[in-house]
């Protein structure tokens, strides 16, 4: 962890603060989730970075250390896409392996669709390829419904704002690690879900949330709420008859809440996504969560490994 290198990087005419180690001949650059950031790829950028890879993890604008864009209320994913594709030039990198996590894979997939040139394989963890039709899965969810609530303009930020960053991001990790989708009730908010006697997963430290608690009390929360919750209605919608031809690996925890989003699970296991993503494997973690690659870093830097070394 200590070799891990930080600096910042000009891209899109902002500051993006990126995470590097290795030197390879082969990128791996690591899309996070939310409420991640580059710090949540600690483990597998040191695993890709011994296995001979250069490895990088960049905050997207608006999260962590990089700069906020100037409207974050109209920023989307096609913003943070360009971004990333401007830091490989940036950075000489003129082919990339994508690993990305949560929603880290509305923007990897694109990149795949938009420069296939640039791809040489995709790793997604916890979200599949969706493909370009409206998100309509909570359609058939409650109004509690997390992402509904998220989508509000001023209700989470009403909901963040009785605490710290750090409290936020606790909440939200408890939320997220369990098999359950979360919904509130009708006059209770996604914060309180949570009680605060409500213990850390086993797998998340004190050390763990004081680093994300940092990075998010220098950002806020203005930009993640907006990508991805208040724009997911572009992912997609204007790429006609998309395929992703990369090699792609996705890993998904058995316990993923995910997968009890309506339509989501049948649309993974029946073989539809493969109509999308042909070169597709698939793994199954039996007791893994959302957050697969902090629950069990060793056997996720495995597969990891073992899809670079295929397509490398």
């Amino acid at each position: 962890m200590d070799q891990i290198e930080h600096k910042y990087v000009e891209a899109n005419g902002l500051k993006l603060h990126v995470a590097e180690i290795g030197s390879g001949p082969s990128a791996v650059m690591f899309l996070h989730g939310f409420p991640e950031i580059w710090y949540s790829w600690r483990r597998q950028m040191v695993a890709v970075a011994n296995a001979g890879y250069r490895a990088i993890a960049p905050d997207y604008r608006g999260y962590g250390l990089s700069d906020p864009p100037i409207e974050p209320q109209n920023s989307s994913l096609v913003d943070f896409a360009t971004d990333l594709l401007a830091l490989l030039d940036v950075l000489d990198i003129p082919k990339v392996f994508l690993v990305s996590k949560d929603f880290g894979s509305l923007i990897a997939f694109p990149i795949a669709l938009l420069q296939p040139k640039r791809v040489s394989g995709v790793v997604t963890l916890g979200i599949p390829f969706l493909p370009p039709r409206p998100l309509a899965y909570n359609n058939d969810l409650p109004e509690g419904f997390y992402i509904s609530r998220w989508k509000e303009p001023g209700r989470a930020e009403a909901d963040f704002s009785r605490f710290d960053a750090k409290t936020v991001v606790r909440n939200i990790y408890i939320l997220f690690s369990r098999s359950e989708i979360p919904i509130a009730r009708e006059n209770q908010e996604i914060m309180d879900m949570v009680d605060s006697s409500t213990p850390l997963p086993p797998w998340f430290t004190e050390e763990d949330l004081a680093a994300y608690g940092a990075l998010y009390e220098n950002s806020g929360f203005q930009t993640a709420l907006q990508v991805p919750y208040r724009s997911m209605h572009k992912h997609l919608n204007n790429i006609p008859d998309p395929k992703v031809e990369a090699p792609t690996l996705l890993i998904m925890g058995e316990e993923d809440y995910v997968l009890k989003f309506p339509g989501i699970e049948d649309f993974i296991r029946s073989g539809k996504m493969k109509e999308f993503v042909p070169n597709l494997e698939i793994i199954y973690l039996p007791e893994g969560t959302h957050f697969v690659q902090e629950q069990f870093p060793d056997q996720v830097n495995q597969l990891i490994l073992t899809f670079l070394s295929s397509h490398a």
